[in-house]
């Protein structure tokens, strides 16, 4: 069984869990570990001697493995998700981060996540995501797929957008707002949620679009389904706006219009058996917590 290990810089506070979990990786029978060139770099100043023996990769070039672990938070994920893309590894995400919706298990269950790992004894969970790409060419450009949102943004100024928005060729609304976000059921618990949007069930077949700071008080969220196509075209007095993409951003001329639809693959989230999706509303949204 071959583990690609992707992970963050930003994990001094947990020397003696990234050292219990290596360990176990590196007794393991039958694992070939497989880790991310920068995050190989940092791992050697944090383990020393106990840095387990492993395959280097740049995961910017091809790559193959039969389970990918994200050590760090939800970001790490995402940037996993982003490298892992189209080729449908199942990806394990260790939270070390501060929320770490996306992960299975905090560093803290390395025995438990190595077990699981190592004997296949967990669960996937396929997630939609969504793709881009330019109406006038109706051909895909080279940004990534969306895991959590696409999101449409004003320029830093003071100026809002108006995003025109269809969905399936129909008019839905012009959006007055700073701006714009399309949301999968797993990024709904993020930066929709923030603008609040409401939260979708994982499973859900189902797109969010939530507003950003709208300037009327007649917008407001819409779930279409995730067979719908989203057509939006804003404009800006600034000439250009920002298109974010799980975080990853490009700027735009005002006038270009995208196509936002589902994607033609999808991520695999690995869940351990025993956790469901309430678990974590609860214990990390800290949902139906009632304030003392």
């Amino acid at each position: 069984m071959k583990i690609a290990i992707f992970g963050n810089s930003y994990q001094d506070d947990h020397a003696d869990g990234l050292r219990e979990l290596f360990g176990a990786l590196g007794r393991a029978d039958g694992v070939v570990l497989a880790i991310q060139h920068a995050y190989a770099d940092y791992l050697r100043t944090v383990l020393g001697e106990a840095m387990p023996a492993a395959e280097l990769f740049d995961p910017c070039c091809a790559f193959s493995a039969d389970l990918a672990m994200s050590i760090g938070g939800d970001g790490t994920f995402l940037h996993t998700a982003f490298h892992v893309g189209d080729k449908q590894i199942p990806i394990m995400g260790i939270n070390t981060g501060h929320l770490g919706y996306l992960s299975a298990a905090p560093l803290a269950n390395a025995g438990a996540i190595v077990s699981a790992a190592v004997s296949g004894d967990f669960l996937v969970e396929a997630r939609t995501m969504l793709s881009v790409s330019r109406v006038a060419d109706n051909e895909s450009e080279p940004w990534p797929c969306a895991l959590n949102e696409v999101a449409i943004l004003r320029q830093a100024s003071a100026s809002m957008i108006a995003v025109d928005t269809m969905v399936d060729s129909q008019p839905l609304a012009r959006y007055l707002c700073d701006g714009l976000i399309v949301a999968t059921p797993t990024g709904s618990t993020a930066y929709n949620l923030s603008a609040g949007g409401p939260i979708l069930a994982p499973s859900a077949p189902s797109w969010v679009i939530t507003p950003v700071a709208p300037h009327s008080l007649n917008m407001r969220p819409i779930v279409v389904a995730d067979s719908a196509v989203v057509e939006v075209e804003p404009h800006s007095r600034a000439g250009f706006f920002t298109l974010s993409i799980d975080g990853m951003v490009w700027t735009l001329p005002e006038g270009t219009r995208l196509r936002i639809a589902k994607s033609r693959f999808h991520t695999n989230v690995v869940r351990l058996r025993g956790t469901t999706f309430t678990d974590s509303l609860r214990e990390k949204l800290l949902w139906g917590i009632a304030h003392q």
